[in-house]
């Protein structure tokens, strides 16, 4: 039995060739510089490209230049919508800059999180975007003393000295306590995370300066929606259920509305429901979630921005607030 051979992949002097162009001239096209290149020459090489199915070889690239084209990207845990639609922006961010994003998955954890930045720095990446989980060490420096840029997105651990880009948590939680209370809600409570640590900490935080009293419940439970939808129906049984409530997250919200369904409460009717993420699932809820919308596609450009362009701290700190997106959950008609 006889197999037969791949076809041999496209050289460089196999585009010259076709192209009737030294190889120099192909590696200026491919590689948009160091020296320009005649329109009609440029054609007629990426046309010779085309024909050939040639593919630029990164790793020969890598050899010249000593960089990689790769940005290694850590997230917090890939299974949460949030940074999973951050992730996209951050790969499309990248691309735009023909940079090729390697991800991986930390999962919530910090042992898991410094492993993966120490398999990226042995890959040779160009630079490291990490959305932090929370606890830890802090990576990003670590990376930096190696000579490799780092930049946080969404969380910088507290020992942190790189630039961060993260949402403005304030202006987004008093946004949802003044819409809820235009739907005459003088108590708002409040659903936080396990801890305060990182972003849901300081929203917590902007919650407590935005009802300016302690008499508002602060509620408590892990960012799952199976976590969210028992604390409800714990909540429904014993008669203690507020009547408005902010969640940190929209993992807990969509929890909050299933729990409540479960337990026979109508939202917004006995119940109004904003959330401070602003997934793209929040739309498809039901009924539909009111949110605080983070600025992700914003923040994923500005950290690109700040990773190879070097921009100062100051310019990664501004980003748009977050856009107060009215749906059903508060009790708004025709959201």
């Amino acid at each position: 039995m006889t197999t037969k051979r791949a076809a041999k992949a496209a050289t460089l002097t196999d585009v010259a060739r076709r192209a009737g162009a030294s190889t120099a001239v192909v590696s200026y096209v491919m590689n948009n510089g160091p020296r320009p290149v005649a329109a009609a020459t440029r054609e007629r090489v990426l046309a010779a490209a085309a024909e050939l199915n040639y593919r630029p070889n990164r790793v020969a690239r890598a050899l010249r230049s000593r960089t990689s084209g790769v940005v290694g990207l850590v997230l917090a845990d890939a299974s949460n919508p949030c940074f999973g639609a951050l992730a996209r922006h951050i790969e499309q961010a990248l691309g735009a800059r023909d940079k090729l994003t390697l991800t991986g998955n930390a999962a919530y954890s910090a042992d898991r999180q410094q492993h993966l930045v120490e398999r990226f720095l042995a890959a040779q990446v160009d630079g490291l975007v990490i959305v932090s989980a929370d606890g830890g060490t802090d990576v990003a420096a670590e990376a930096e003393a190696t000579g490799v840029p780092a930049v946080y997105v969404h969380n910088r651990p507290e020992s942190g000295r790189s630039p961060v880009v993260s949402a403005d948590n304030d202006a987004a939680v008093h946004a949802a306590v003044a819409h809820l209370r235009s739907h005459g809600h003088d108590r708002v409570a409040f659903l936080a995370g396990p801890h305060d640590a990182g972003p849901v900490g300081r929203r917590r935080a902007a919650w407590e300066s935005a009802v300016g009293r302690t008499g508002d419940t602060l509620l408590r439970c892990d960012y799952a929606r199976a976590a969210a939808a028992g604390l409800t129906r714990d909540l429904v049984a014993r008669g203690a259920m507020p009547s408005a409530l902010i969640t940190a997250t929209d993992e807990q919200a969509i929890g909050v509305l299933a729990g409540a369904w479960a337990a026979g409460l109508s939202v917004p009717d006995r119940l109004a429901v904003i959330s401070l993420d602003g997934t793209p699932d929040s739309a498809h809820t039901a009924p539909a979630l009111t949110v605080a919308e983070q600025p992700l596609r914003a923040m994923a450009r500005r950290a690109v921005d700040v990773l190879l362009d070097g921009a100062d701290g100051a310019a990664a700190e501004a980003v748009p607030p977050a856009s107060l997106i009215v749906r059903r959950s508060c009790g708004c008609e025709g959201g």
